[in-house]
This record gives structure tokens, sequence and C-alpha cells, in this order.
């Protein structure tokens, strides 16, 4: 399905295609029809003479009349860094100014494999629309994962999750980022040298499990244990009875709470990579659980006590 978009926002893309205000790329005439054939048109006409922008403007609305997705086609060119050869400061100024005039539209310019794509958004004005959330993550899956295959898996699985979250998708973003936190949890649990025993064997570990086992050998902070809660809450939503229960979809604040989580926990993680073993904690006393008083060995005998341990068992009695 073509994406429609307002006769203002085509408006507006067509000041941007001219470029008549510094720092946009300025197109003459002639460059804007060889911008369209840039951007995958067929049989564009050559430049009439028309006043630029009207010329522009009228080109967008009739291709979007005709059922056509060659506005769409317009803009994404608009925002491709192929368009700006060698001229870095013109392709941001033009990528700020389209998504201010996107937004209000309810799109933005997002990416996909280092390709511009158009992503729905809340509509309003682009200082009041919010952008992913971040507790910054500061350091890269590498760092967190050693081993190479895993650390690709689960660079994917955020890639993904950052997707959804873009797209909208809110319950695929939280299962995405539950799984990638189990994940590695589950691999730290594996190599890292542990000062506090396994509660039980790895493959029968659960998310929770491993935020617990992480904390208590301070892999990760009191903050990070907590508010994990909340994303295995809400991956358990995989399961669509799960959901039914709660009476509650994920939406885009549910991501913004859980996003940070994640990144929270990644950050401890690889602070923490090369940190020695939490130490186990202090051993009970050894009579203790034996049913044996702890201090029975600091009490006085008593007659009866004294009779307990004579051979027999018996008490002697007076004559």
């Amino acid at each position: 399905m073509n994406e429609i978009f307002d006769d203002s926002t085509l408006t507006e893309v067509a000041h941007l295609i001219c470029g008549d205000e510094p720092p946009l790329l300025y197109r003459k005439g002639y460059e804007i029809a060889v911008f369209f054939q840039r951007a995958g048109w067929d049989d564009v006409p050559e430049y009439d003479g028309t006043p630029r922008h009207k010329w522009a403007r009228e080109l967008l609305k009739e291709r979007q009349e005709d059922g056509t997705d060659d506005a769409e086609r317009a803009i994404l060119r608009l925002a491709n860094r192929l368009e700006y050869y060698n001229q870095q400061q013109e392709y941001h100024a033009t990528l700020k100014q389209l998504n201010e005039i996107l937004v209000l539209d309810g799109r933005r310019i997002s990416e996909d494999g280092g390709q511009p794509v158009l992503a729905r958004c809340e509509g309003g004005f682009e200082n009041e629309v919010r952008q992913l959330p971040r507790v910054e993550l500061k350091v890269s899956v590498t760092e967190v994962v050693s081993d190479p295959e895993l650390a690709a898996t689960v660079q994917l699985r955020l890639d993904e999750a950052r997707t959804c979250y873009e797209h909208g998708a809110y319950t695929s973003a939280v299962i995405m980022l539950g799984s990638l936190l189990e994940g590695v949890l589950a691999h730290a649990a594996h190599v890292r040298a542990a000062g506090v025993r396994m509660p039980k064997p790895l493959r029968n570990m659960g998310l929770n499990d491993f935020v617990d086992f992480a904390y208590e050998n301070k892999w990760i902070e009191h903050d990070a244990k907590l508010a994990s809660e909340l994303v295995r809450h809400y991956r358990n939503l995989v399961h669509p009875l799960a959901e039914k229960r709660t009476g509650h979809s994920p939406n885009r604040d549910t991501l913004d709470m859980c996003w940070p989580v994640v990144n929270a926990t990644l950050n401890d993680l690889a602070a923490t990579a090369a940190a020695p073993p939490a130490p186990p904690p202090p051993r009970a006393p050894a009579d203790q659980g034996r049913g044996r008083n702890p201090s029975a060995s600091t009490q006085r005998p008593t007659p009866a006590s004294v009779a307990r341990r004579r051979p027999g068992g018996g008490t002697s009695t007076g004559t």
C-alpha cells in the first residue's frame, strides 16, 4: 500500500528538493528532473521553466493522485546519503528539516541496513516526539559476550528490537529485549567464575534465576536487578494467554521503561567482565542444623544431663 501524504507535506518536501535556503542543497530546474530520475521515477518530464517549487510540488501531487509511490520515493531519496556526495552539512540539514515536516504527518525517517525507510510515529511537533530512550549503552555487545557467534546473534536481536520500536511493534520489541537479556545473562553464568553456587542446572534456569544469580555474584547492580522484573513480566507476553490475563499490551511507554533496563544491565556486565568472583556467603557453624543448641557447650551441666550421659541412660536414686 502506497503512503499517502498531506498536501502541506508535499509542499514542504518540494521546498527541500529545490533547496533555496542555505544550508540546503540547491538544485536548478534540470537538476530537479534528474533528482526525480535518481529517485526511481519513470517518464520524468523535462523542466519547462515554471517556477521550480511550483513545478516540483505539482509533480509530487500528480504522482500521488495517480496512485504511484513516487512521492515516497522522492522523500526517501532526499534522505539518502548518496544524494550528497562530499556535502555532509547539506545532508544533515535536509534530514533534520525533512523529519520536522514528516513528523506532523505521523512519519519519520529511520534506517534499515543503512538505507532510509519511512517509519510510523506519533504525530506532533519534532521537539515533542519522543526518541528512543536511553540509559546510554556505553559498550559494544562484544564487550559483554565473548563468543563471536553469540555476540552477532545478540547484536542482531538488539537491532531488530530497535526496528520493531521504530515501527510501532512494541510487543515484538519487548519480547526481543527479554530474549536478549536472558541470553547475555546465561552466557555470563556459563563462562564466568562465580563465587555463589548456581541454584539449579543451567538448562533449567530462567530469566529471573539468571538475574538473581548475576546480582548475587555482583555482576549487575541492584537497580538493574529490580528493574529487570519489568522486562521479565512483559517478555512473558510472548504467550497470548498471558497478555489476555493482564489485560494490557505493551505500548511505546512500555519500551521507554524497558529499554534502559537492558542498556544498564549490559553496561554492568561489561564493567564487571574481568572482576574476581564474589566471595561466598559465610558458612553456618558446623553444629547448626543438627538439632543441637549452638550454645550447649557453654551451659553448666545439670544432674539430669549428667545422668543421660551415664551408661544405661538411668539416674541413681538414694537409699
